[in-house]
């Protein structure tokens, strides 16, 4: 067999709202802990101690995400790590299906509209994103990536004029 797998993670940035939200979710628990006390006693406690396991296992880990973009041969997955432990698929796609693939910026880009947009990149202005448009579930949707240069060269191979690297 001749399969060509590449696999590349790309760590997202912290948004701005990730630290006030850690923030809050502290403070609402020290609150239920020592404002409830008064008012239902060691069950202010408990409740706080649920609040604590709840965002521990479900808030805090979606603060925290990678991408993972897996190609094989022009099969490309797209996988979230939450904090580095927890792995989620988000998106399997055939990107010989893809109508183009380009820079996030070109204006090569600029007569295809999409229905739904699918963020997958670092969030790093200074990046080079790609997108691609492509119908799915008889949407046209645009994801957004950011391969490096091998995958690129992968992805070349598959699509041929329909990729633009400028």
């Amino acid at each position: 067999m001749n399969d060509a797998l590449y696999e590349q993670i790309v760590a997202r940035r912290p948004k701005p709202y990730d630290l006030p939200v850690r923030i809050l979710v502290i403070l609402l628990i020290v609150a239920v802990a020592v404002l409830g006390m008064p008012f239902v006693g060691f069950f202010s406690f408990v409740v706080a101690v649920i609040i604590a396991m709840l965002a521990y296992y479900f808030i805090f880990p979606r603060l925290s995400v990678e991408y993972e973009y897996a190609l094989l041969n022009h099969d490309l997955q797209i996988d979230a790590i939450y904090n580095k432990a927890k792995r989620k698929a988000k998106m399997s796609i055939d990107i010989q299906n893809a109508e183009i693939i380009a820079p996030k910026d070109s204006p090569r880009l600029n007569s295809f509209k999409p229905d739904s947009v699918c963020d997958f990149t670092s969030g790093d202005p200074s990046a080079k994103a790609y997108a691609i448009m492509i119908p799915i579930e008889q949407k046209n949707t645009c994801v957004y990536i950011e391969p490096d240069s091998r995958m690129t060269d992968h992805m070349k191979q598959w699509m041929g004029s329909k990729m633009f690297l400028d």
